[in-house]
């Protein structure tokens, strides 16, 4: 466990950030493995049904994220207040919570699986297989939320660590069985989700097991409470903006994959392999926000607010090294990238994923600075704008798609993402250097 308030920033940030940063890059590359092995060894339209069903699986991951933040967040500031009995009882509250909403958005999610597909006007070629992997996906939705939950309360506790050597595993463990079930045993779609199924339950398993193990490394008296009101109030207060941003975020996606399934399955196929690059750049960004989220209320909670000023400064840096390395490769070697998910690709697939590539991946170094705000804004519980900014560029985002597609076709939707970022950018940062993730009281100064 680190304590996030003693070390000089970009130290302290690096130490705990790139464990962090290490998990999602292999999570993404197990992500990027179900479509190249969907669409190398069942076709392109297996690709396009994984695809299609993409903003769905990302509304259901939007509550497992969302209350990964707002546990990790309230179990940061107590930590960071050496208040090491509240910590448990959050962290049991957290894991009660998870299960019961977890059994119950999967029901939900099973209802509503066929007719959401249906009202994205997915194409009949890949319906079937969409609404295959979308229901194998949602039974291991606890699973899911039960190994955010854990993963939040390791990265409150300073370990960012042991949450990758688990990642690592199940990525592993997931490519594995995909290549088995798909290249061997042709199971199809099916194999893909069925991989990704048995990877985040053993994981989420083994998470939860580790959890316990590190929670007997903190000394307390007393009996602890399993069951906190206060804690789920205090988790709820972050954990529903959260879910609500990740959700509404999701939302905007299905309406422009409503957009993209208009033209046909050879564009989605060509979009699914270049928004899942492109979601893995913008992971690894949202992570590393993520730990400066942690820094933030760590040092806020002991009262260090010059310390979250020099930690957005270190985390900018940080951000501007991994981002160049993402920018060249997609802006230069995007038509290898994008054939590395399709065996004999259609002109239409090809053109789309490398145009859309072209189009946002130079736009990294303006987002980075967007979520690193967001980042703080969260930490330091400013949720106001936290949402004010991301929901600026959602909504730009969807309202530019289908503005320009009239007049640009299918390269208005990628026009869309940069113009929402820079401006949901300047209000991050207007947000940031006005002070406003300071209490009320003290509000002044410069950043």
């Amino acid at each position: 466990m680190t304590d996030l308030t003693r070390e000089k920033p970009t130290k302290a940030l690096l130490k705990f950030a790139l464990p962090m940063v290490l998990s999602v890059a292999f999570q993404q590359v197990y992500n990027i493995a179900d479509k190249v092995i969907a669409g190398r060894y069942a076709g392109e339209e297996a690709l396009a049904a994984v695809s299609a069903s993409y903003p769905m699986t990302m509304i259901i991951m939007a509550f497992a994220l969302g209350s990964n933040v707002g546990c990790s967040v309230v179990i940061s500031s107590m930590y960071g207040a050496k208040k090491y009995k509240d910590v448990k009882s959050t962290i049991s509250t957290s894991l009660l919570m998870a299960l019961a909403a977890g059994a119950v958005l999967s029901i939900l999610s099973l209802l509503l699986c066929d007719p959401v597909l249906r009202l994205l006007h997915t194409p009949e070629n890949i319906f079937a297989d969409s609404a295959l992997y979308l229901r194998i996906y949602v039974y291991g939705f606890v699973f899911l939320y039960l190994y955010n939950v854990c993963t939040g309360s390791f990265n409150a506790l300073g370990n960012s660590r042991t949450p990758l050597y688990f990642l690592i595993g199940s990525s592993l463990a997931n490519i594995a069985l995909d290549y088995v079930f798909v290249a061997k045993l042709h199971w199809g779609v099916a194999g893909v989700a069925w991989a990704t199924f048995i990877a985040q339950g053993v994981s989420s398993m083994l998470s939860l097991i580790a959890l316990m193990v590190e929670l007997k490394k903190l000394k307390t008296t007393g009996k602890v409470e399993l069951w906190s009101p206060y804690s789920l109030r205090r988790i709820l207060v972050l954990a529903v903006p959260s879910i609500l941003q990740q959700s509404f975020v999701s939302v905007g996606g299905l309406f422009i994959q409503g957009l993209v399934n208009s033209f046909g399955s050879s564009v989605i196929a060509g979009y699914g392999a270049a928004i899942q690059l492109n979601t893995f750049a913008i992971t690894v960004f949202t992570t590393s926000a993520n730990a400066v989220s942690n820094y933030t209320a760590q040092n806020m909670g002991s009262g260090r607010y010059d310390r979250v000023k020099e930690g957005f400064r270190s985390a900018v840096k940080i951000d501007a090294v991994i981002a160049l390395p993402f920018v060249a490769l997609y802006t230069l070697c995007g038509t290898f990238m994008i054939k590395l998910f399709m065996d004999s690709p259609t002109d239409a697939a090809l053109a789309t994923g490398r145009q859309f590539m072209l189009i946002t991946a130079p736009f990294y170094f303006i987002v980075m600075v967007k979520l690193t705000c967001d980042g703080i804004m969260r930490g330091a519980s400013a949720v106001k704008y936290f949402m004010i900014s991301t929901f600026s560029d959602l909504l730009l985002r969807v309202v530019l798609a289908y503005a320009f597609t009239p007049y640009f076709g299918s390269t208005g939707i990628w026009m869309s993402w940069p113009v929402g970022w820079v401006i949901s950018t300047v209000l991050a940062v207007s947000f940031y250097a006005k002070g406003l993730w300071k209490p009320a009281k003290d509000q002044t100064g410069k950043p």
